[in-house]
């Protein structure tokens, strides 16, 4: 295979990505046929037989299936009545305007948006500002289209009232030819929100050098102590044509087996990432495409019951954690991460994950993942089952206190 080309794949190690549990256990002598101790939880991703997806989704999936032909073959940028369901509800949560038709794609996963974006964004050679830490596969994709990278830092330990972005970091990146900005809000891994402030200023550092902003909303929906959330998107400030946002009903709504996502923004771009969907996977699954009914339509008090059972195992985890001798870590104030840092181990980041993997029968994800930098650190989904990932967590640290320097 070319050098180069094979150098670009191993970029894109899975070993780490959520649901390779299986498949890292079968590749540890050390694990086949033994019984580890306690139940088996993967932190890499959340539990869906913990949070069941939305009341009645099997039931739309049904009806999607028996619509036929119709809903299997739906336009590419999805089909056009879900198109203009979503626009109304996405309108009305971020207070914005959306055209259905020229505005809206729906895609398998916010992943698969994720691809597109930056598919239909990056340029060989482009520079693109990202921050750190962020999503993995920001980084990962960025380096896929051949992108060069300029990371910003988001110094997420030392504000309680922002997420900590260093909007000069940001500024420089723009002047030095910064083309796309990407980042998460709320982000992953660290849970922390932008407050107003960050995102109007972000708003008005692209407007002023006409780059292009991702906004990836995910875990958007889930915010705990009702902190107030700014959408970048609301802002008009910078050209409208200039950002793409991203948001699915896979994390709060437990809908990631459908594979759902959606894209909405600039028409331009969503005409761009079309074309490549068209290429890449055609449409998002024409049948799960009937299940979005649900989505922003959850029976009355779902969404907070669901947000209080996520800040009670927060709440449980972060005792924990700030209890341990020699560790950080900042509350979650959205989504469902946790990134705590350790105090210096004997170990590798590497070799602790792994360790912690045989010893605990817990997956976590290295925080290198995120950032080459971040050496002593891990990211957890804390959407499991509360007792199994309470009981995962206190040999996790079990295991942490043996190897401490």
């Amino acid at each position: 295979m070319h050098t180069s080309l094979e150098k670009k794949f191993q970029k894109l190690g899975v070993d780490n990505a959520p649901g390779q549990e299986t498949r890292q256990k079968a590749d540890i002598p050390d694990l086949r046929g033994e019984k580890l101790p306690g139940r088996a939880v993967d932190f890499s991703h959340g539990d869906v037989d913990a949070f069941e997806p939305t009341p009645g989704t099997l039931e739309l999936f049904i009806d999607g299936f028996h619509t036929g032909g119709r809903q299997a073959y739906t336009e590419y940028r999805g089909g056009k009545a879900a198109r203009i369901d979503l626009a109304e509800k996405l309108a009305r949560y971020t207070g914005t305007q959306l055209d259905p038709e020229r505005n809206v794609i729906i895609t398998p996963g916010t992943q698969g948006a994720l691809f597109l974006a930056m598919g239909a964004t990056i340029a060989r050679g482009d520079k693109v500002a990202i921050v750190a830490p962020d999503y993995f596969a920001n980084r990962k994709l960025a380096e896929f289209f051949d992108g060069d990278i300029i990371p910003v830092e988001m110094h997420y330990f030392d504000f309680n009232d922002r997420a900590g972005l260093d909007l000069t970091e940001l500024e420089q990146a723009f002047k030095a030819g910064a083309r796309l900005f990407l980042f998460s809000n709320p982000n992953n891994p660290t849970g922390v929100i932008y407050s107003p402030e960050e995102i109007r200023r972000i708003a008005t550092l692209a407007a002023h050098y006409g780059a292009f902003v991702i906004a990836d909303e995910l875990y958007s929906r889930q915010i705990f102590e009702n902190r107030l959330y700014t959408h970048l998107c609301a802002q008009n400030i910078m050209n409208p044509e200039n950002l793409i946002t991203i948001i699915g009903p896979s994390k709060t709504e437990s809908l990631s087996g459908y594979r759902l996502g959606t894209a909405f923004g600039s028409a331009a771009v969503i005409d761009r990432m079309e074309k490549l969907q068209a290429i890449v996977s055609l449409r998002a699954p024409g049948y799960s495409q009937a299940v979005l009914k649900s989505w922003f339509s959850e029976p009355a008090g779902w969404i907070q019951q669901r947000i209080a059972q996520h800040q009670a195992i927060r709440d449980e985890l972060l005792q924990k954690f700030q209890a341990a001798e020699g560790m950080r870590v900042r509350p979650t104030e959205a989504g469902s991460y946790l990134f705590p840092q350790l105090p210096p181990l004997d170990v590798t980041i590497g070799e602790f994950v792994r360790i912690v993997r045989l010893q605990t029968n817990a997956t976590v994800t290295p925080g290198t993942e995120f950032g080459a930098q971040f050496t002593n650190s891990f990211r957890i989904n804390f959407s499991q089952d509360h007792k199994a990932a309470v009981n995962a967590i206190d040999r996790l640290l079990k295991v942490m206190d043996r190897y401490r320097k």
